[in-house]
């Protein structure tokens, strides 16, 4: 049989497992409650104790190692469900304005540092071929015969 430990702030309430008879607390019950099957410490500072619990001769002992926080909130499946949910539908959102918008500026041509408007003429000549390669002249294709593509 297992105590039932409940947690609310920094309340610590737990139930002996014991159901028939009177039940004695050890150490002895600071607060006393309605039901004696209860233990309930006020103002818990997370210090680890060892309790037991006796009725009619069966005694029940547990080691008490918790940590509370006076201002903790405790979320239910559905808060966090719905938070979860929340925030993939604000993703797909996202994605899709970006893929909407990225969709129309494929077509055009940017501005960029390499081009231009069109209708202007370039105002700087070509760049001038590099001189340590020359050019294939007709007649000295086969000089380069030989240099066939290699498969890798």
């Amino acid at each position: 049989e297992e105590f039932l430990v409940e947690i609310s702030g920094t309340t610590v309430t737990i139930t002996c497992p014991a159901t028939d008879g009177t039940i004695t607390w050890n150490p002895a019950v600071i607060k006393p409650s309605d039901d004696e099957r209860k233990y309930i410490i006020e103002d818990y500072d997370s210090t680890p104790r060892n309790l037991s619990c006796s009725s009619e001769g069966k005694k029940y002992a547990m080691y008490l190692n918790a940590r509370v926080c006076a201002n903790c909130e405790e979320l239910d499946a559905l808060a966090v469900t719905g938070i979860v949910i929340a925030d993939l539908l604000i993703t797909l959102g996202v994605l899709i304005l970006v893929y909407y918008f990225s969709k129309d500026r494929k077509g055009k041509t940017s501005t960029g540092a390499g081009s231009r408007p069109r209708g202007q003429k370039m105002q700087h000549p070509p760049p001038v071929p590099n001189p340590d390669y020359e050019p294939i002249r007709k007649g000295q294709r086969e000089v380069y015969a030989g240099l066939e593509p290699r498969g890798f």
